[in-house]
C-alpha cells in the first residue's frame, strides 16, 4: 500500500513539473497550447500565473501553458518574436521602444495597476531626495526606464550611478550605497541581514507605467483572440486568489521552478503586494483586474518623451489593447 502511495505521489510531482517546464500533449486533449515567458525568475511577484495554473483556470479556459523562468541572460522579446513563447511579462517602456522600431508587439493586460520598482536606502533616509551624495546601484536597462528621470528630478549625477549586478553585498556593507530593488524581493533579503533600510516605490513619484504587464504578438492577438482573453482572464483568477485567497497551489509550483524561493520569501512578497494593493492600485471602482487606460498610455509615452527615452511622434497607441482585459471582466475581490 505504501509503495502505491509513494507512485502516485511521484506521478503528481512529475504532472506538476511538466506543467511549469515543459511542454505537454496539449492537442491531443483539446487544449490550445500557449507558452509564457517570465522576465525574471519565478517567485512572488509573478505568482498569480503559477495559481492560475495550478488550479486548473488555464485549462478550464482551454488552454495548456508552459510557464519558463527569465532572469538576466534572457531576452524575452526577442523569444516572442522568435517564436520560441507565445506571451510574457513585460515592461511598458520595453514595449512602446519595440513599438517604435517596428515590432509588432501588444500589451493585452497589466497584472498590476502600478510598477513594482523602487530604490533602496539605508536609515535614516526619509525621502529619494537623499540619494544626494550616494552611490546608486542600477541595472543596466534602468538606464533606458527609470534612471533619466530620477536623476533629473534630484539632481543627480551620471558619476553616482554604478551597475548593479543583483548582489546585494556592496548595499550591505556600505551604508552610502543605495539600490535598486522591489519591495516584495530585496527587501526581504536585507532584512534577513538585519539592515535597517527603507523602500522608495516610483510610482508615489508619479511613475506611471503598468506592472508584470501580459505581452503577445500582434499576429496572435488578430488571430486568436479568444485564446488570448481566455489567457488574461485565467491569469487574473489566479492573480486575485493568490493575492486573497489561499496561495499554497501556486507556491508549490514556484518553488519547484525555483530552489531560492521559500516560504518565508514567498509569504513576504505576498504581504507586500498586498500591501501596496497592486491589483487595484487603491483605485476604487476598478471595473476589471488587468485592464489599461489610454489615459495613462499616454503618460508613460509622454513621460518617455519628456525624459528623451522615445522620439516624439511614435504610434503610443499601437503598444496595448484594452479590449481583452475588459472581454475578460474578472472583478476585484
Amino acid at each position: 500500500m505504501n509503495a502505491l502511495v509513494a507512485r502516485r505521489r511521484a506521478m503528481l510531482g512529475a504532472m506538476l513539473l511538466a506543467g511549469v517546464g515543459r511542454a505537454r500533449p496539449a492537442r491531443a486533449r483539446g487544449l490550445k497550447p500557449l507558452r509564457l515567458t517570465l522576465a525574471w525568475y519565478a517567485q512572488a511577484p509573478v505568482g498569480g500565473f503559477y495559481q492560475a495554473l495550478a488550479r486548473g483556470f488555464y485549462r478550464d479556459a482551454g488552454l495548456d501553458v508552459t510557464i519558463s523562468n527569465g532572469g538576466p541572460q534572457v531576452n524575452a522579446v526577442q523569444l516572442l518574436l522568435a517564436g520560441q513563447c507565445d506571451l510574457i511579462t513585460g515592461y511598458d517602456f520595453q514595449t512602446l521602444h519595440g513599438v517604435a522600431a517596428s515590432m509588432p508587439l501588444v500589451t493585452v493586460g497589466a497584472s498590476f495597476q502600478h510598477d513594482l520598482q523602487g530604490m533602496i536606502l539605508h536609515e535614516p533616509a526619509r525621502s529619494l531626495a537623499d540619494l544626494k551624495g550616494r552611490r546608486i546601484l542600477i541595472a543596466s536597462s534602468s538606464r533606458q526606464t527609470f534612471w533619466p528621470w530620477l536623476s533629473r528630478r534630484y539632481g543627480l549625477s551620471a558619476a553616482q550611478a554604478a551597475p548593479y549586478t543583483f548582489n546585494l553585498q556592496p548595499f550591505l556593507v556600505s551604508p552610502d550605497v543605495a539600490v535598486q530593488g522591489y519591495a516584495s524581493s530585496e527587501m526581504f533579503d536585507i532584512r534577513q541581514a538585519g539592515v535597517a533600510a527603507r523602500f522608495f516605490a516610483f510610482s508615489d513619484e508619479g511613475y506611471p507605467p503598468y506592472g508584470t504587464a501580459i505581452v503577445t504578438t500582434r499576429a496572435l492577438a488578430g488571430g486568436d483572440p479568444a485564446s488570448v482573453t481566455g489567457f488574461v482572464r485565467a491569469s487574473m483568477m489566479g492573480w486575485r486568489e493568490y493575492l486573497h485567497g489561499d496561495p499554497a497551489p501556486g507556491n508549490a509550483l514556484i518553488r519547484q521552478a525555483s530552489a531560492r524561493e521559500d516560504e518565508a520569501r514567498l509569504a513576504y512578497g505576498i504581504a507586500t503586494m498586498r500591501a501596496a494593493s497592486v491589483l487595484t492600485g487603491g483605485q476604487g471602482g476598478l471595473r476589471a483586474l488587468g485592464s489599461m487606460t489610454e489615459a495613462r498610455w499616454r503618460a508613460t509615452y509622454e513621460f518617455m518623451v519628456g525624459n528623451g527615452l522615445i522620439a516624439p511622434g511614435v504610434d503610443w497607441r499601437a503598444a496595448f489593447d484594452t479590449r481583452f482585459a475588459d472581454a475578460a471582466q474578472v472583478v476585484p475581490a
